[in-house]
């Protein structure tokens, strides 16, 4: 951390690329605090395609100057989310089609830094091909998950509502997707004691209290977080503490459970399980 200069919120800051040796294409996927590279601790790994890993923290404490490999990507594959733990977390990925898979993470043994990972989400072919994890959640005790989809709807569920099953499967919904509300773009776990501040691609800016989102079900689409344009999406989602009561009155609360907009999802048709695992 020593190395990187402090700065005031308004100046732009030194460019990356004076720090890190970044190829071309290649930009910063997550960012990972680190007191000390201990070894019962791990960094876990998830792709694009559904990929998992697990590694020992401290795999990572002779790093070289031009970095050092941390997983094995298959072509077309990308990092989505990286996150450290302890080894007796469950997991939660999330894919752009609305569905969530929860499992133990004991199920995930540690690896080298150079191997591939298991499979922790599988899409079936309902999915489309687009279908990509988009979120990763260490679970950390109760509280609500919030989902959001790309045109600004979302929604607190209950994480208890989330079963824990095996790896690889295709989960169960989270929130259900649609042209209306577009694919799923983000999830986090909170509580009400937490806000959510919501970015859109046009740099759109909302900060609204968790406790004013609506908590619904597993099988539903969500209410208006953010009203967004037709040619503006929602792209990213982060959780803050809440602000003191003196902040409160700069707080844009946007229009989160704004008008009503749950809509359960319609059954599904006879003889079908929308939520069942693929089969081996």
């Amino acid at each position: 951390v020593y190395q990187v200069p402090e700065a005031s919120a308004g100046s732009r800051g030194r460019p990356i690329v004076n720090m890190l040796p970044l190829e071309a294409g290649e930009k910063i996927q997550a960012v990972l605090p680190i007191h000390e590279f201990a070894d019962n601790l791990y960094v876990f790994f998830a792709t694009r395609q559904g990929v998992c890993k697990k590694t020992t923290l401290s795999d990572f404490a002779n790093v070289r100057a031009n970095g050092i490999r941390a997983v094995e990507l298959d072509d077309g594959d990308g990092l989505v989310s990286v996150a450290l733990t302890d080894g007796s977390r469950d997991i939660m990925l999330f894919g752009s089609h609305g569905k969530a898979v929860r499992f133990s993470e004991d199920e995930v043994r540690s690896m080298g830094r150079t191997a591939r990972g298991v499979r922790g989400m599988r899409f079936g072919e309902s999915a489309g091909e687009d279908a990509r994890v988009v979120a990763m959640i260490m679970v950390d005790g109760d509280g609500d998950i919030l989902t959001a989809t790309a045109r600004g709807y979302g929604k607190r569920t209950a994480v208890a509502e989330f079963p824990t099953k095996g790896r690889g499967t295709q989960g169960v919904i989270a929130i259900q997707t649609s042209e209306r509300n577009g694919e799923l773009v983000g999830a986090i776990q909170l509580t009400d004691a937490h806000d959510v501040m919501l970015i859109s691609d046009q740099g759109t800016l909302v900060r609204t209290r968790a406790s004013e989102i609506s908590q619904v079900g597993r099988n539903t689409q969500g209410v208006t977080l953010i009203r967004l344009p037709e040619d503006e999406t929602l792209v990213g989602l982060e959780r803050l503490d809440a602000l003191a009561e003196d902040d409160e009155d700069q707080v844009d609360t946007g229009t989160a459970g704004d008008s009503g907009a749950t809509n359960a999802a319609p059954d599904a048709p006879p003889g079908s399980d929308p939520e069942a695992p693929p089969s081996a």
